[in-house]
């Protein structure tokens, strides 16, 4: 190509989850002498502001639940009004309209990723069978769809979402730690100072939705308290269930033990303040935030689910436990607050380990590796 290809990285929500940081991240390191980048989303939030700062386009665009055709429409015109050379759609709602806008647009190129198969964990029948489907017939007209850990891979495969041609597996990855410079180190405190948070804190920083198991963290707090009363316990997060995990804290009598901090853009810097990282999902794609929990060194407790396994080794780089599990949960927490070798044992082997397995330069270098590779077939040059 004799021109900069013109990208745009789509995505639902303006908030900063674990997609949203990853869309950031990958839209912030493409390499600007190949490509033109913008960042869309819902308006009003966060992500913008984010997106902005690191000097990237952003560009609002009507996703909403319910499949909509003036929605679509209006995507499309976007689309065509900006020239959009390749459309990379993030998470399920993104997909199920910015693809039927690129096809009414005629995009060149259509990339999504899936961030997590979440429908397949629908407790309804008739919902997940509907969404199958209709990945199944959108896949027919997207040219690459992006798997971000193994099993989702073979799981897509299993369910035959994607043809398989059309499926490629890039794992997630995080920029390296910069480690702690004065800047860092004195927000830090502050942040310390702010919240009264005196050792030891048991963290976790989720989105509060049903997959990310957040009331079973709640769930063990009795215990790890009963263990040590002087812990405190923080979420960082919102979500759906922000109202209902404020009131549940209420309810049990926890709120004085339990600071719940809803979303902030200092997730990172909080998360260093924690002695034991949480993780209590359901399921997951291959979470972002155990890589950064490792890139700290974090003595971490996570769900012995799919995704999770791909990063962390029982024993070794952390301690992994059934999922839905409150009271094992709590066991393995108190075990790393107990014992501090063995705590510092798993935070430095995570560190040393994980990190260099999952970096930001191979996740990036992977996907603009296919951008240019489906480009050459369907641009001209």
């Amino acid at each position: 190509m004799t021109r900069r290809l013109r990208v745009l990285e789509m995505i639902d929500k303006p908030f900063l989850g674990g997609g949203q940081m990853h869309l950031l991240a990958l839209a912030g390191s493409l390499d600007k002498n190949l490509f033109d980048v913008t960042v869309a989303s819902m308006a009003g939030g966060p992500l913008e502001t984010e997106a902005r700062k690191g000097g990237l386009p952003f560009l609002p665009v009507p996703l909403r639940k319910r499949l909509s055709g003036e929605s679509i429409r209006e995507i499309a015109r976007l689309l065509r009004q900006n020239d959009i050379d390749i459309l990379h759609t993030h998470g399920g709602v993104a997909g199920l309209f910015g693809r039927r806008a690129a096809a009414k647009a005629g995009t060149p190129v259509v990339v999504h990723t899936l961030h997590g198969i979440h429908y397949l964990h629908y407790r309804n029948p008739v919902l997940k069978y509907l969404l199958v489907q209709d990945e199944r017939r959108l896949a027919r007209r997207t040219d690459a769809v992006i798997f971000v850990s193994e099993a989702d891979y073979d799981r897509g495969e299993r369910w035959r979402l994607v043809p398989k041609s059309r499926m490629r597996l890039i794992r997630n990855g995080v920029a390296p730690d910069p480690g702690a410079d004065p800047e860092s180190l004195r927000r830090r405190d502050e942040l310390r100072a702010a919240l009264k948070l005196a050792p030891p804190v048991v963290g976790a920083i989720s989105r509060l939705h049903r997959q990310k198991g957040v009331v079973h963290l709640l769930g063990a707090a009795p215990d790890i308290l009963r263990r040590w009363p002087e812990a405190k316990i923080v979420v960082v997060g919102g979500g759906p269930l922000e109202r209902d995990v404020r009131r549940l804290a209420a309810r049990e009598g926890l709120d004085r033990h339990i600071l719940i901090l809803g979303e902030r853009p200092d997730a990172r810097d909080l998360l260093s303040l924690f002695d034991v990282f949480v993780l209590p999902s359901l399921w997951e794609g291959l979470p972002l935030v155990l890589i950064e929990a490792a890139s700290l060194g974090k003595p971490i407790v996570a769900s012995a689910i799919d995704g999770v396994r791909e990063v962390l080794r029982d024993g070794e780089t952390g301690l992994l436990v059934p999922p839905a599990k409150p009271a094992e949960l709590a066991a393995a927490v108190v075990r790393l607050l107990e014992d501090r070798d063995l705590a510092a044992k798993l935070g430095a082997a995570a560190r040393r380990e994980i990190p260099p397995r999952f970096t930001l330069g191979r996740m990036v270098g992977d996907t603009q590796n296919l951008y240019l590779e489906l480009a050459s077939t369907k641009i001209p040059s």
